[in-house]
């Protein structure tokens, strides 16, 4: 057994825990022994979250970050260990809107926007990064363009990090990638990237990790018509 999992508590059964009464007007007898089946299956799901959190908590010591990549940022130059501030962890974020794109890519940019909303609070925890490719002129030009006020902007046009930790070409199309790094005692290191992608992907859905950190896809899945198989965001409607 990983260690991770030695102290787990012994837990009430889910279908013990989802037995409930009917609650809501009009609501069948049907409906209520389905629901309940559905919320004990929720309340695994919740838990297995809770075990692959743990577990990705307990890993080992990464891989040290070759080099002290250099950006430019809103403020000036900037290396990754400055990134940090006064955290020992931090979240980068690539975002696909290399030189080659006219505009960025529309499912970054409404991920990008839910954060936005919510960098006040994760910033109290880690540091947070969103790097790009482009110029910084570029990206900060579309930064004021959809309003984002939060979101901390750098360019990685004069080093080799969105290769280096996002297996981008860098003559070629973007890839999103999501990495935590950790600073100790000065060592910074690689902590966990995202990997899933369309290697990992289950026949007829899109590649996408687990838990997914899109809020909209979150809020499709609750309803009857779920993410569909055709729809995607666009910068503008």
């Amino acid at each position: 057994m990983n260690d991770a999992y030695a102290s787990t508590p012994t837990l009430k059964p889910a279908r013990e825990l989802a037995n409930l009464p009917p609650r809501f007007p009009g609501e069948s007898a049907e409906y209520r022994r389905a629901r309940n089946d559905l919320l004990a299956e929720e309340i695994e799901l919740r838990r297995q979250i809770e075990r692959v959190a743990v577990q990705r908590r307990a890993l080992p010591p990464g891989g040290i970050v070759p080099e002290d990549y250099r950006f430019d940022g809103e403020a000036g130059p900037l290396t990754l260990s400055q990134m940090f501030g006064a955290h020992d962890t931090l979240v980068t974020y690539n975002w696909m809107f290399g030189p080659q794109r006219g505009r960025p890519c529309p499912m970054c940019t409404v991920l990008l926007s839910a954060w936005d909303g919510e960098m006040p609070d994760i910033l109290q925890r880690v540091a947070f990064a969103v790097i790009g490719r482009s110029p910084l002129d570029k990206l900060l030009a579309f930064k004021q363009e959809r309003g984002w006020k939060h979101l901390r902007i750098y360019s990685s046009a004069g080093n080799t990090f969105n290769r280096d930790y996002a297996a981008e070409d860098p003559t070629g199309d973007d890839n999103p990638a999501v990495n935590v790094f950790t600073r100790r005692g000065g060592v910074v290191r690689h902590f966990w990237a995202e990997e899933m992608g369309p290697s990992t992907a289950d026949p007829g859905q899109d590649p996408r990790g687990a838990p997914d950190l899109m809020p909209l896809w979150t809020i499709l899945d609750m309803t009857p018509g779920g993410r569909g198989t055709d729809w995607y965001p666009k910068l503008a409607y």
